[in-house]
């Protein structure tokens, strides 16, 4: 199977062009695009989404509004019968936007992550044969990312059992105790964004993104927003390509305490200069999310996560 992108048009959409050109990489992401980016999953992702116990996923609701979702399962629960899709047995957790917007031809951005080996890839793509506990996700484009900013943590599965606590699920603020704890203290986080002209273009559709830093890099900017840095990554610029034709983005915060998620999903700002930025040593812009709806839940998550060691690439950034 070839390797690359082989279709005539730019693996990119036009504000992640923009983005590249601002930053002065555009010619560098191209070329790098156009060998890496795929329509179809090597054999090794197949492999590795295989043998994952969650994947994150990001869809957009009957608003526009972008929400960066978490499905889990014992490991086989992800299987991949050829390379053009995945197949997945499970079902939305409870409290996810997922079990809305999650419909045949519903956009969806995937991230593969293995937080063990740092080891992550992605793909967007279209859901297909969505029935009751199953549903597919066809390839539009794939690739893989790097390890940076990723910190070690075993991950176990944990199947549901009749002696576990009833979830909750709460439409909450920014103000909430859980929220602000989860949020202050998080070393990671995923970002959901989407963009799309209406026309056929693969590189169009949601696309889910991994986030990390020292506790601390993500702080309450005020008392209706969060603000976090932006590190160097692949040049692609998927999130912030996104969010410059559509300024909107969903976030999912992991709460290790209650085995619980915070989504979130708001209006989305890139800063890129003033005094906010240089208290972020290491940062090359800030993101600045004013959350529309938060849903806080707990008991939710079949997951236990076992920490182990900061990302390496911290090191160059600051403290917080």
């Amino acid at each position: 199977m070839p390797q690359g992108w082989t279709l005539d048009t730019s693996p990119f959409h036009e504000g992640e062009m923009r983005i590249q050109d601002r930053t002065g990489v555009r010619e560098r992401a191209e070329m790098q695009g156009l060998r890496v980016i795929r329509d179809h999953l090597p054999d090794q992702h197949r492999e590795f989404y295989e043998n994952l116990p969650f994947l994150l996923l990001g869809s957009v609701d009957k608003e526009g509004r972008p929400w960066a979702s978490l499905v889990a399962g014992p490991t086989g629960f992800i299987q991949s019968p050829d390379a053009a899709r995945i197949h997945l047995n499970t079902t939305a957790l409870p409290g996810d936007p997922l079990n809305e917007t999650l419909q045949t031809d519903t956009h969806l951005g995937v991230l593969g992550i293995e937080p063990s080996t740092r080891r992550r890839n992605r793909f967007n793509g279209k859901a297909s044969q969505v029935l009751d506990g199953t549903f597919d996700i066809v390839v539009d484009q794939s690739f893989g990312n790097c390890p940076k900013f990723i910190q070690t943590r075993d991950v176990t599965y944990v199947a549901p059992s009749g002696s576990a606590s009833k979830p909750t699920v709460r439409n909450i603020s920014l103000s909430d105790s859980d929220v602000l704890r989860t949020i202050i203290t998080a070393d990671t986080f995923f970002i959901a964004s989407a963009y799309s002209d209406g026309s056929s273009s693969a590189a169009m559709g949601a696309d889910v993104s991994h986030r990390g830093g020292k506790p601390g890099f993500v702080r309450i900017a005020d008392k209706n927003s969060i603000l976090f840095p932006d590190f160097v990554g692949n040049n692609h610029f998927n999130t912030l390509g996104n969010i410059e034709m559509n300024p909107q983005a969903g976030l999912l915060f992991i709460d290790f305490e209650k085995n619980g998620l915070i989504y979130m999903t708001g209006k989305a700002e890139i800063i890129w200069d003033g005094p906010d930025l240089d208290r972020f040593e290491g940062a090359k812009r800030l993101m600045k999310v004013t959350p529309t709806k938060i849903t806080a839940t707990q008991n939710t998550l079949p997951l236990r996560f076992e920490f182990g060691d900061y990302s390496p690439f911290l090191s160059k950034t600051g403290s917080w």
